[in-house]
């Protein structure tokens, strides 16, 4: 063997085009020997074809750490802090300015690279679904006006569905139903007690805290509307909230401590009064919900009953009047 055959770790071995043929191929395939480049010369390279380095809000050794903070440049994601490489340190020599824009081509590779990301929904929620209807045909006895429906209300087209709402439970005990109906009953109660149901807002919430003051106040002329357009006796606006709105839309002010009170109110302030016809009296009662706690169940069952006695004694003063009964209300029929 010549001894004068350079050593494989000789540093000083001739460039590749002028390796000396060795037994194997000719010596060719020493041609296509790839020494691969150091991990953070590869990541320099990387950045300048994005950018230069430029477009990144920080630099990171590892790449799906450069994905997220690419992503993030391009808008696909929301800014958050970065976790920084166990392997690496931070270093401020390894930083960029934040404030620097990227350019089109950065955003594209960007985006090529970066798996698919929900990005949340910045328009207002959808509302609920609401299968409930009026049941307002003409010449009710009563008609109960609600804040507004609940979930499962605006779910089951039921009034006052949820298991905790005392709505059914006072209805029987004050006597103005028979028995203690289910909310599937909603639409025979027209017919069969000539009372009917209503709201001043239809938008279906949780609770009545989720309405702003603007939705109550805006759905005061629709109720003068409806009850002028259907003349019932009387409306029952059940919570005090409705006649707080009430009183807002026409007096421009809220009301006083001392003004307000459960029960009937003033002949003056009746509801949906027209030429012709002197309108129907209003009657204020407790709020029916489960999560109200400021009055007890006696104190909300003597306003309830006060309220019974008067529709019992209407509904024997129309019968032996002669009156005709309320139609029948179908479900998805509002009464007209």
């Amino acid at each position: 063997m010549d001894s004068t055959m350079p050593s494989i770790n000789d540093d000083n071995r001739p460039d590749g085009d002028s390796i000396p043929p060795s037994p194997s191929f000719k010596g060719n395939l020493d041609r296509f020997i790839y020494d691969s480049p150091p991990k953070k010369a590869l990541f320099v390279q990387q950045t300048q074809s994005l950018g230069a380095g430029r477009t990144l809000k920080r630099t990171f050794s590892n790449d799906d750490e450069v994905e997220v903070d690419a992503r993030a440049s391009a808008g696909l994601l929301s800014p958050s802090p970065q976790k920084k490489s166990r392997s690496e340190p931070s270093s401020p020599s390894r930083r960029t300015s934040g404030r620097q824009t990227p350019n089109t081509s950065t955003t594209t590779i960007a985006a090529s690279r970066a798996p698919f990301v929900s990005t949340p929904n910045l328009r207002s929620p959808v509302s609920p679904v609401c299968n409930l209807r009026d049941t307002i045909p003409h010449n009710l006895v009563l008609l109960f006006i609600g804040v507004n429906p609940g979930i499962m209300t605006g779910q089951t087209g039921h009034v006052y569905a949820h298991p905790s709402n005392l709505y059914w439970k006072l209805l029987y005990s004050s006597g103005i139903t028979d028995y203690r109906h289910p909310p599937s009953d909603t639409y025979r109660l027209p017919e069969l007690y000539s009372v009917g149901n209503t709201n001043i807002v239809a938008r279906p919430t949780k609770d009545a805290s989720q309405l702003s003051r603007k939705e109550m106040d805006d759905g005061v002329p629709v109720l003068e509307r409806k009850v002028r357009e259907k003349r019932p006796e009387a409306v029952c606006l059940v919570g005090k909230g409705i006649w707080e709105a009430v009183w807002r839309v026409r007096r421009g002010r809220a009301i006083k401590k001392e003004e307000f009170r459960y029960g009937w109110q003033d002949e003056g302030e009746r509801m949906g009064k027209t030429k012709g016809w002197k309108g129907a009296r209003v009657f204020v009662a407790t709020t029916t919900s489960g999560l109200a706690a400021g009055m007890t169940m006696a104190e909300k069952q003597a306003v309830w009953d006060e309220l019974g006695e008067w529709v019992k004694r209407r509904r024997g003063e129309r019968e032996k009047e002669g009156i005709p009964k309320v139609t029948a209300v179908d479900e998805g029929d509002e009464g007209d």
